[in-house]
Formats: structure tokens, C-alpha cells, sequence
């Protein structure tokens, strides 16, 4: 875990290790990829004739050392969808680089995923949000300081420097808005994200200096995932559940346990609106 970046041939030869894992335990390849982040593991429950394997059992896969996140890799059918689910993810924070942060996204595309969809919980930056609120990405800022792409390019994966002028698929932002606003979930949004370390909250003034740069949302994951993504040519959609607001002139302690419980309410809004995208999406 973390520690120095190990050799490129031994990195490939890992992903391919777990693979061929499960290529020998799913019965039929996934064709999305959602990522659940903090106190939104609940989706799975909805999956019809799904295999669960806990990050464990496959070859090479991090340890989630969250607890709120549950650690277990989900295939099976969601909204007609042949779908896998990754119940919690890891984080630089943790010790990971982000190369070892974002592999189980390698994995899934070489698996044959086509589309993805990274959501998480964040901190609102953005003056004119609320708590709870959803938040579809338009674009990211990376201030993690890492990237998965590192090091040698493994160039059947993806291109030595993958072009972000338009990370995050237009139709697919369009989908999730237009389907929002259909069902009734009026509390969204979109705006821009950013990633940062972690795993110290922000100061008043790193929280004005994040607003400063364009950011609307602060987290310390998904980044990582999405780069990766996109280098392996998936269309991507992130969506974010605004846990809390931060304002820095008149600042509240922020409590893990209560971004969490934030989490889990906005989380019945969060599971509908990704089970309507994935119903009209097409094959």
C-alpha cells in the first residue's frame, strides 16, 4: 500500500490477474460501472441475480479501510443493465497512490464496461446550494497532487496524454437533469468539483481559496477513478450528494458522522435517478 511505484510490467500483470478472477465468476460481462462512495451503499439491494465477492476474495484489489464503506464487488442485472457495483472505494488518504486507488476501474473496463458512474458525498463551496442537494459534475479540479496515470503508458489501455476538454459525457449530464427534473428531484444541480487530499476537513481560508478557483464542491475521492475512466475510453458521470455547505465567514465544525447521515437521506433520490438513467440508456 502506497509506498513506491512498482514496476509497470508487474502492474499490468496484476490487473490481469484479477481479470482473469473474474472473468471466471461472472457469468456475463458488465456493461456500466457505478462506484458508490461515503454512506451510499444501499444500490445493490436493487440488482436482480447478483454475485457479490467482497474486495478480498479478488486478486490484488485495495482494502477499503473506511467504515462506511462497505468493501464488496457487485454484478448483476439493474434497470434491464448488465451492472457492476463497487460498494465503496479508497482513497489516497488512506495510504493508496492513486494509480493502486483507481484499479478496480482498470479492471471493470478491460472487463468490457462502457459507461461509468462515479458518485460521492461532498461539501458544498457553492453559496447557493443546500445540504442534500444533488450535484451532476461538469468538470473537476485536481489538487490531490497525484494522478493514476503516472509513470510508463501502457498504450493499449489508453492514450499517453488522454484529452479532458470534455470529461464528463454531455448526454449523459443532459440524462440525469432532464430525468431530475421528470422525477420530481428538484434539489439539482450542476457544478464543478474538486478533489483534494485529505484527510484533515478544510480551514476557513482554504475553503474561500477552493471558491476562488472555480470549485463548487469539495471531496477527497473520485478523481483517481474518473481520470482512469476516461483514459480507457468510458463515458462518465459523475454525480455528487452535497452532504453539507461550507461557508467560510461564519464557519460550523464539520463531523464526519453528519456528512454521513446527510448522505443516507439524499440516498433514496440518488438511487431513483440512477436506476431511471440506466433505464434509458441504450444498449
Amino acid at each position: 500500500m502506497g509506498g513506491a511505484m512498482i514496476d509497470i510490467a508487474e502492474y499490468k500483470a496484476r490487473v490481469e490477474a484479477a481479470v482473469a478472477f473474474l472473468q471466471d465468476r461472472i457469468a456475463e460481462p458488465p456493461e456500466i460501472l457505478i462506484q458508490l462512495g461515503t454512506g451510499l451503499g444501499e444500490l445493490a439491494r436493487a440488482m436482480q441475480g447478483a454475485t457479490t465477492l467482497r474486495y478480498e476474495e479478488i486478486p490484488y484489489f485495495p482494502r477499503s479501510t473506511v467504515a462506511s464503506h462497505a468493501g464488496n464487488l457487485v454484478v448483476g442485472r439493474l434497470a434491464g443493465k448488465q451492472t457492476a457495483i463497487l460498494q465503496g472505494r479508497f482513497h489516497c488518504y488512506e495510504g493508496y497512490s492513486a494509480r493502486e486507488v483507481a484499479f478496480p476501474i482498470r479492471v471493470l473496463a478491460l472487463l468490457g464496461v462502457n459507461v461509468a458512474i462515479i458518485t460521492n458525498a461532498s461539501g458544498g463551496l457553492n453559496s447557493s446550494f443546500r445540504p442534500g442537494s444533488l450535484m451532476v459534475f461538469a468538470d473537476h479540479i485536481n489538487l490531490l497532487g497525484d494522478n493514476p496515470l503516472r509513470g510508463p503508458n501502457v498504450d493499449e489501455w489508453g492514450a499517453r496524454f488522454p484529452d479532458l476538454s470534455t470529461p464528463y459525457a454531455p448526454e449523459l449530464r443532459d440524462l440525469a437533469l432532464t430525468l431530475a427534473r421528470r422525477l420530481g428531484l428538484t434539489e439539482i444541480t450542476e457544478g464543478t468539483y474538486v478533489c483534494i487530499p485529505g484527510p484533515s476537513l478544510e480551514t476557513p481560508a482554504e475553503t474561500r481559496f477552493l471558491r476562488m478557483i472555480g470549485a463548487d464542491a469539495v471531496g477527497m475521492s473520485s478523481v483517481p477513478e474518473i481520470l482512469v475512466a476516461l483514459h480507457a475510453g468510458l463515458k462518465v458521470l459523475g454525480l455528487s450528494v452535497v452532504a453539507n455547505v461550507n461557508d467560510p465567514d461564519h464557519f460550523q465544525p464539520i463531523l464526519l458522522d453528519e456528512i454521513i447521515a446527510a448522505a443516507k437521506k439524499a440516498e433514496p433520490r440518488l438511487q431513483q435517478l440512477i436506476i431511471n438513467i440506466l433505464a434509458e440508456l441504450t444498449q
